[in-house]
C-alpha cells in the first residue's frame, strides 16, 4: 500500500509540474508570437498606406531613391505620407526599420492580372518565386497571413489591389528557437522534478508509512492476544454446558458472541497480513476454473436454503499464478456477500471468463435500492449498506476489503457498480498464465 501512495504521490506530482510548466511555457510562446506578428503587420500598415514603400522621413539625406515616388502604384504619395504608425514596432530605433525590413509588392488588377512587381527591396526571390507567391495569396483572398517566411497583407487602391510581402525569416526563427529551447528546458526540468521526487518521496511518506505499520501491528498482536482469552471463554462454556442438565440460552448466547468475536479476529490477522508490503503468499500455478466451478458448486445448497436463484458459467482451462487458498477465500467472499445482501428471491449470478490478459471473475446480485455508478466505497472497512448494519446478516463489512487486499495481492484489480440501482456487481480481473 505504501509503494503504491508513494507512486501515486510522485505521479500526481509529475502531471502537476506538467500542467504548470505548459501553461507557462504555452503562455509565453503565444505571446511571443502574437508580439512578432503584431510588429510584422504594424510594418506592413506603413507600407501598405505609403504604396507599398517606405516614407521618405525615414531614410536618411543622400540614402533615398533619385525618385522619392513608390515605385508602384498608380497614384502619386499618399496625403499622409509623413504620418508613421510605430504601433507594436519593438525594434530598436525606429529611424532603422526601413534598413532592416526587407519586403516586396504587387499590383493586381480589378480582373486579377498581375500588372507589375516590385523586388528592388529583397534578394532572396527571383522574379518567378515572387510572381507565384503573390498569386497563390492573390487566389486566396485574405487579407493577412503566413506563406513560408513571409508575412503578407491585402489592400485595394483605386481600382488595383496592392500585396505586400515582409521577409520574417529572422523573426521565425528566433521564435522557434525559443519555443525548442523551452520545451527542452521544461522537459529537462520535469527530468529533474522526477529525480528528486524518487529520492524525497520515501521521505515524505515515512510518517504514513510508519503509522500504518503500527496501526497493522496493532492488528495482528490484538488478534492474537484475543485468541487466548476467546479460547478460555469457549471452554468455560463447555464446561458449563456439561454440568446443566439442559440447553441455557445464556450460554448459547455466549457461545454465539465468542464465534463471532474468533471470526472478527480471524478476518482482521487475514485482512493485516493481504496488506502487507510483500505478503507471505504460496505462489503457484493451479487451474482457477476448476477452483470457482468447485466453488461455485459448494453455493448451491446454500442459494436454496436462502430462497435464493443462483447460477453460474465458467469458463475451462484458465490458469493463473497464486495462493490457491487465498483465491478460493476471494471467490468465496464474493458469493457469500452476494447471498447476504440479496434479497428474499432475489438473483445471483456468477461468471468467470478470459478477458486480454487476465482472467475477469464477476459476481452479481440483486439488491435493495442502492446509489447508481460506483460503489468502490464498499471495499473499506467495515463499510456496509445501511440495512445490514445489524448483526442479522453475520457480517463484519470486511469481506470486500479482504476481496480487494487478495486481488492487489495477486496484481489484479476489482471493481464494484451499481448500473441500476438495483443490483451490485463486483468484478475481479487476475493476471492469467
Amino acid at each position: 500500500m505504501i509503494r503504491r501512495l508513494r507512486k501515486k504521490f510522485i505521479i500526481a506530482a509529475i502531471i502537476a509540474v506538467f500542467l504548470v510548466l505548459l501553461i507557462l511555457i504555452g503562455a509565453i510562446n503565444i505571446l511571443n508570437y502574437h508580439s512578432l506578428i503584431v510588429e510584422a503587420d504594424s510594418t506592413l500598415l506603413i507600407l501598405a498606406e505609403n504604396k507599398g514603400s517606405f516614407p521618405r522621413q525615414m531614410f536618411r539625406e543622400g540614402d533615398q531613391p533619385a525618385e522619392p515616388e513608390p515605385p508602384m502604384g498608380p497614384g502619386g504619395p499618399p496625403e499622409n505620407e509623413g504620418e508613421i504608425r510605430p504601433s507594436g514596432l519593438r525594434r530598436g530605433g525606429f529611424e532603422e526599420l526601413a534598413y532592416q525590413s526587407r519586403y516586396f509588392a504587387a499590383w493586381f488588377a480589378g480582373d486579377g492580372e498581375l500588372l507589375s512587381i516590385n523586388l528592388d527591396n529583397v534578394a532572396s526571390l527571383s522574379e518567378d518565386e515572387a510572381q507565384t507567391m503573390a498569386k497563390a495569396v492573390h487566389a486566396t483572398e485574405r487579407q493577412k497571413g503566413f506563406l513560408n517566411d513571409y508575412r503578407y497583407c491585402r489592400t485595394s487602391c483605386d481600382e488595383e489591389t496592392l500585396l505586400l510581402f515582409l521577409n520574417c525569416e529572422r523573426e521565425l526563427s528566433t521564435f522557434q528557437a525559443f519555443l525548442y529551447a523551452s520545451i527542452v528546458i521544461s522537459l529537462v526540468g520535469i527530468i529533474g522534478v522526477y529525480v528528486l521526487l524518487l529520492l524525497l518521496s520515501g521521505r515524505i511518506v515515512r510518517p504514513i508509512a510508519e503509522s500504518y505499520e503500527k496501526q497493522k501491528r496493532f492488528i495482528t498482536d490484538a488478534g492474537h492476544e484475543l485468541k487466548t482469552p476467546i479460547t478460555i471463554i469457549r471452554a468455560d462454556a463447555d464446561v458449563l454446558e456439561s454440568e446443566l442438565d439442559e440447553d441455557n440460552e445464556w450460554i448459547a448466547d455466549i457461545r454465539r458472541q465468542t464465534n463471532r468475536l474468533a471470526e472478527l479476529t480471524a478476518d482482521l490477522i487475514f485482512l493485516s497480513r493481504m496488506e502487507e508490503e510483500n505478503p507471505s503468499l504460496q505462489m503457484q500455478e493451479f487451474p482457477f476454473s476448476e477452483l470457482v466451478d468447485e466453488t461455485a458448486q459448494s453455493f448451491q445448497s446454500l442459494a436454496r436454503s436462502k430462497g435464493r436463484t443462483f447460477s453460474f458459467a465458467v469458463a475451462p482451462d484458465l490458469t493463473v499464478n497464486g495462493d490457491e487458498k487465498a483465491l478460493a477465500k476471494l471467490v468465496s467472499i464474493l458469493l457469500d456477500n452476494a447471498m447476504k445482501y440479496s434479497p428474499e428471491n432475489g438473483t445471483v449470478e456468477l461468471t468467470l471468463n478470459p478477458v486480454g490478459r487476465n482472467a475477469r471473475l464477476t459476481v452479481k446480485n440483486s439488491t435493495m435500492p442502492m446509489e447508481k455508478g460506483n460503489a468502490d466505497r464498499l471495499f473499506e472497512r467495515f463499510t456496509r449498506e445501511d440495512r445490514s448494519r445489524s448483526s442479522e446478516s453475520g457480517g463484519f463489512g470486511l469481506g470486500l476489503a479482504i476481496a480487494k487486499a487478495v486481488t492487489e495481492a495477486h496484481r489484479g484489480k476489482i471493481h464494484a457498480e451499481s448500473e441500476d440501482g438495483s443490483s451490485l456487481t463486483v468484478t475481479a480481473d487476475l493476471p492469467i498464465c
